[in-house]
């Protein structure tokens, strides 16, 4: 499996190769774009310490595309939800984090209220007051994370239907 530099690299060539055949003659199609999620409007905070944020979340989003796979901590063997906190964490600031969703949404610091997320927070997901699932707010609503069997680490928004219906809170940590 090529490493993630040179998968990126792989992708973009793909997908540069898909547009080039995508431009050839015939009729156009006209798709329309996929309507804007309907929710909350989210406002800009800035976090505590930018330089920090910034360096977790270009790791992160860096990694989007990486197979899922439970256990999973490192871009080769693939990653699970907390796997992939714990690993961008350590990877860019050299924090370590507990391993699990479960233990990552008792780490000490404040509970913040979803108009308050800041770059770099963690978001948690469950249902009956378990905690379940963790992924790492970017801005304006979304996340990265690791969602499921067969899938790969992707951007979702909070306001999806799913994730609307099972945020249990986020933490803060970068202060």
């Amino acid at each position: 499996m090529p490493t993630p530099p040179r998968r990126l690299a792989l992708v973009l060539l793909c997908a540069g190769m898909l547009m080039l055949s995508a431009c050839g003659g015939g009729k156009q199609a006209r798709k329309s774009a996929p309507p804007p999620v309907q929710g909350r409007e989210w406002p800009r905070v800035e976090s505590a310490d930018p330089v920090a944020a910034n360096a977790v979340l270009m790791r992160a989003i860096g990694l989007v595309g990486t197979p899922y796979r439970y256990g999973g901590n490192t871009p080769d063997s693939g990653f699970d939800c907390s796997g992939l906190v714990a690993y961008v964490y350590r990877d860019m600031l050299d924090l370590r984090l507990p391993r699990t969703s479960r233990e990552l949404s008792q780490v000490q610091g404040p509970r913040i209220e979803p108009r308050r997320l800041a770059p770099a927070d963690l978001v948690f997901f469950g249902s009956k007051g378990n905690v379940t699932h963790v992924g790492i707010y970017v801005g304006e609503g979304r996340f990265v994370h690791a969602p499921s069997t067969g899938g790969t680490v992707r951007l979702d928004h909070l306001d999806g239907a799913y994730w609307r219906d099972h945020y249990t809170g986020a933490k803060r940590v970068l202060r």
